[in-house]
């Protein structure tokens, strides 16, 4: 795949081939009470409650996915098996710059390099984007053959939908800033957007990272921070993917939908 395409012909290369609708739930208390599950084998999407139990177990980042995880998988499940699922979270706290840390997000699956579930925790925007898009974690299974395929989750317009584009490029330094160029309103909007992309690299070893972008207004331009551990990345590409995207322009700290502040998130 070629990075030498103009924004308007990766536009013009969009091809959305599924959509769910969906109304986002503010954070109450650290939680918006549903988790998102997309599965790339047949394009299909499930909102999954988070109950008062949950919560109470298993609290959130590593625990919630592995919750997922676990409700997903079986005694057979390799890391390339359709079931094994790409998982993501960011706990209660994220998104809350009062405390050190909470941009943060876990990654879990199964590894290809151990054969049993790992975690890996990564910097980057996508996980509070995630939450301020009305999701406390969310999980990927399924895969597809062709890797041109991109989950975008839109918490402004309560839309999530599936996309192909084969004019996107696959290295993470180049397709985070083409993602951010396609699904910004303007400059200054790229900030509420957030990409999880894994290069070519992941494609031919066991070990790929994921990389998790935030926009640095300063070099104007995303930058990256990786979820290195497990090959996390190998088995994103093995799915089929080359991004899941967040956006959201209600970009404010978690407290604040609970009436405790009125600072807005850098």
């Amino acid at each position: 795949m070629s990075c030498n395409y103009s924004p308007r012909e990766i536009q013009e290369a969009q091809n959305v081939v599924a959509t769910f609708k969906y109304k986002p739930k503010p954070a109450v208390k650290g939680y918006t009470g549903e988790a998102l599950k997309v599965d790339l084998s047949d394009y299909s999407f499930k909102i999954i409650p988070i109950t008062e139990e949950i919560k109470m177990k298993f609290t959130g980042g590593k625990g919630f996915d592995l919750w997922l995880l676990w409700n997903e998988v079986n005694g057979d499940t390799k890391w390339d098996s359709p079931e094994n699922g790409i998982c993501i979270s960011c706990g209660p706290l994220g998104g809350t710059p009062a405390f050190p840390g909470t941009g943060k997000s876990i990654v879990t699956t199964i590894s290809p390099t151990t054969g049993s579930v790992i975690d890996s925790n990564v910097g980057g925007h996508f996980g509070p984007l995630l939450k301020f898009s009305g999701f406390d974690a969310m999980v990927v299974v399924g895969k597809q053959e062709a890797r041109d395929h991109v989950v975008y989750i839109d918490g402004d317009k309560g839309i999530v939908q599936i996309v192909r584009n084969e004019k996107l490029g696959v290295n993470s330094h180049i397709v985070a800033n083409q993602l951010a160029e396609l699904y910004s309103y303007n400059e200054e909007d790229k900030r509420n957007v957030s990409s999880v992309s894994a290069g070519t690299g992941a494609d031919h070893c066991w070990i790929g990272c994921l990389n998790f972008s935030w926009w640095d207004w300063r070099k104007e331009h995303m930058r990256l921070k990786q979820a290195g551990r497990g090959g996390s990345g190998t088995v994103f590409r093995g799915k089929g993917l080359v991004a899941m995207v967040a956006r959201t322009s209600d970009s404010r700290p978690v407290w604040q939908h609970t009436g405790g502040g009125d600072t807005h998130a850098n």
